[in-house]
């Protein structure tokens, strides 16, 4: 598969073709949404705290006998009975919503995020760009290059860039991202992908390689042929009389 590569004054150049192992995954709609909700969970924190009785200022007396009023048995002015009380279960500032994904699930996630991307030819190149930061050249690059301005945009960089980050940390719904730290929500989220030429080589090194588990068993499970197997009749087991004994 092969994408477009603009220069930095935002002319065409040339093609290049997307790594096979990363853009040509199998596509999984269950692990993507799995991974999305990972990563959003992981990144949730607790804030809502409600104290319960034993967070409550107030005497430990009971309020009045527990027989011989005529009244409902009650217990000290903290009981969640009573006014003022503590909150019985109410939200916690301990709660915790970390998910785990194991590794390959992860990894098959995130190329299949790419695959899909690549399919909805929603990726682009860009060759270089200067060092020097400025704003109002980036915004006309982006101006130039065949992406709506408005939508959200990821550039990914193969390491540090300080003429990209600098210059479009102030552009509305533009991220820079580096090639490693590639992950599901963003790469989802975000209508273009602009990936620097030398980006595309250092995610091909880090989530490149032999093919997960998971992606060989997708990629199985597409290429065969979905054939109605006919249920296996049942073993009938014969058990044999025994004749009756002949009385001699």
């Amino acid at each position: 598969m092969n994408i477009d590569v603009y220069t930095a004054t935002g002319t065409k150049k040339g093609t290049a073709s997307l790594p096979s192992s990363l853009f040509e995954a199998a596509i999984n709609d269950g692990l993507m949404h799995q991974a999305v909700m990972r990563q959003q969970s992981n990144r949730r924190n607790a804030i809502a705290h409600a104290r319960n009785r034993g967070e409550m200022v107030g005497s430990t007396r009971k309020v009045y006998a527990q027989k011989h009023t005529g009244r409902a048995r009650r217990g000290p002015i903290r009981s969640p009975l009573m006014r003022g009380g503590g909150k019985a279960f109410g939200p916690r500032s301990n709660a915790n919503f970390i998910k785990e994904m194991p590794k390959a699930m992860r990894r098959a996630a995130l190329l299949s995020c790419l695959s899909l991307q690549a399919k909805n030819k929603a990726i682009l190149g860009l060759e270089n760009y200067p060092d020097n930061a400025k704003t109002k050249d980036a915004v006309a690059l982006l101006k130039k290059l065949p992406v709506e301005l408005g939508r959200h945009i990821l550039v990914v960089t193969p390491d540090h860039h300080k003429g990209l980050v600098l210059s479009l940390r102030n552009v509305p719904n533009v991220k820079t991202l580096y090639a490693s730290y590639l992950n599901p929500e963003d790469i989802l989220k975000s209508r273009h992908i602009i990936f620097m030429v030398d980006a595309l080589k250092k995610a091909e090194e880090v989530f490149g390689g032999t093919r997960s588990k998971i992606q060989k068993r997708l990629i199985a499970l597409e290429e065969s042929p979905k054939v109605a197997s006919p249920h296996k009749p049942k073993k009938v087991v014969k058990i044999a009389k025994k004749s009756p004994s002949k009385k001699s």
